[in-house]
């Protein structure tokens, strides 16, 4: 994936030497047949026993429900084809956060305080990149950014739609002009006659959805248009999605399968909390979400029976169909990296290893190592080729001693 710099610092606990160089911390036991013996590997003090994090929420129930609602928001290349190119995602729990961030205006903040706002996914996607050195959508393109929002119950949402949109209508009442959408008559939209975009919230289930669609005229048909498609695409998604009863968040787990577990940490804690941009399990439409080419990132994940994606700091995972899968899935995210990136060679007697760097870059993550092993395929970033191989080493160490 095209990665975005992340990075927290977390607290405590590794394997202990009694005495002399911490060489590593495998456990003990046996490769089973034809697998080398990953105790023989020099894994550079990193912990590569098998690991487990807490089951509990402690109190982040919140958002670890706004992860799994990735998988309830469509990437927006499902919509139109056209709209192909991925601007990223978030998970806010703070209502300051989703107005700064996500494109709430103001007046809604004491209406989501009113109304119990939990936690909400957004996703935005267009024709085009967005201009250099910009946060912003082209102002050409054609573009929709989708924010669901999670309250505690369907009365709420209703409730909160509604007096969203009111308030928002409000802020030009001689401007605005109230739209309808024949098929979806919950849908509550508005536009400014001259201006290219047009807001929509609708309520459904214990869900908001809120839509900002543009298009590069401000045409009502065309901006109707792009509104239906978008609910056709997303509503369905709202609905097969099963929502967490609101009283239940914490019974959620971060890491249920133990994918984070075999991921290489600097540090391990336990008890760590989950965070969106560090330490979380996405769906894969998570990795859609961020991609340039949308449709070539869900063909590589489907072909590849790629289901699950997660992270802990730096370091990635994936969890492929089979061993042969995730070959095909290190060849497709290296030819996407282009000619600005250049093949490194792989630590030795690790099998199943690719590593490279970027050319232009002295940056921390400017190297990094692809790590297969039967389901996984770990990636680890580091700022230089020897460290970058001796995480990779301690990582395909660890993947080995966490099956």
């Amino acid at each position: 994936m095209d990665r975005s710099a992340r990075g927290a610092t977390i607290v405590v606990s590794i394997c202990l030497a009694l005495t002399g160089l911490l060489t590593g911390c495998a456990q003990s036991g046996h490769p089973l047949a034809g697998e080398m013996d990953v105790r023989t590997l020099d894994v550079g003090g990193n912990a590569v026993d098998r690991f487990h994090y807490d089951t509990a929420a402690n109190g982040h129930g919140d958002v670890l429900e706004g992860i799994r609602m990735a998988a309830a928001v469509v990437p927006t290349m499902k919509i139109d084809q056209s709209l192909n190119v991925g601007r990223g995602s978030f998970v806010h729990t703070k209502i300051a956060d989703l107005v700064k961030y996500d494109g709430l205006p103001d007046v809604a903040k004491p209406i989501l305080e009113r109304r119990g706002f939990i936690v909400d996914y957004a996703t935005s996607g267009s024709d085009r990149p967005d201009p250099k050195g910009s946060d912003h959508a082209d102002p050409n393109a054609n573009a929709v950014t989708m924010v669901l929002m999670r309250f505690p119950t369907a009365d709420n949402a209703k409730l909160a739609a509604r007096e969203m949109e009111d308030a928002d209508f409000a802020v030009a009442l001689q401007q605005n002009v109230k739209l309808t959408v024949a098929e979806y008559p919950d849908a509550l939209a508005h536009y400014r006659p001259g201006v290219n975009n047009v807001g929509v919230r609708m309520a459904r289930k214990d869900f908001v959805l809120s839509i900002f669609a543009s298009r590069p005229s401000a045409d009502q048909r065309d901006l109707l248009s792009l509104v239906k498609r978008t609910l056709d695409a997303e509503v369905p998604a709202i609905d097969a999605f099963q929502e967490t009863p609101a009283d239940k968040l914490d019974t959620l787990q971060p890491d249920p399968d133990n994918l984070l577990a075999r991921v290489l940490a600097d540090k391990r804690d336990a008890g760590r909390a989950p965070d969106p941009d560090t330490f979380a399990v996405w769906n894969t439409n998570w990795n859609i979400d961020s991609a340039l080419d949308q449709a070539a990132r869900k063909a590589l994940l489907e072909k590849t029976g790629t289901d699950a994606f997660g992270f802990v700091d730096d370091n990635e995972i994936f969890r492929v169909r089979d061993a042969a899968a995730g070959e095909d899935l290190v060849n497709g995210l290296v030819t996407v990296l282009g000619s600005g990136f250049a093949t490194d060679s792989a630590p030795d007697k690790v099998p199943g290893t690719r590593c490279g760097h970027w050319t232009d870059s002295s940056a921390d993550d400017a190297y990094r190592c692809w790590v297969g092993y039967r389901r996984y395929v770990a990636v680890v970033f580091a700022p230089n080729l020897a460290t970058v191989q001796r995480k990779a080493t301690a990582q395909y160490a660890l993947l080995a001693n966490s099956l």
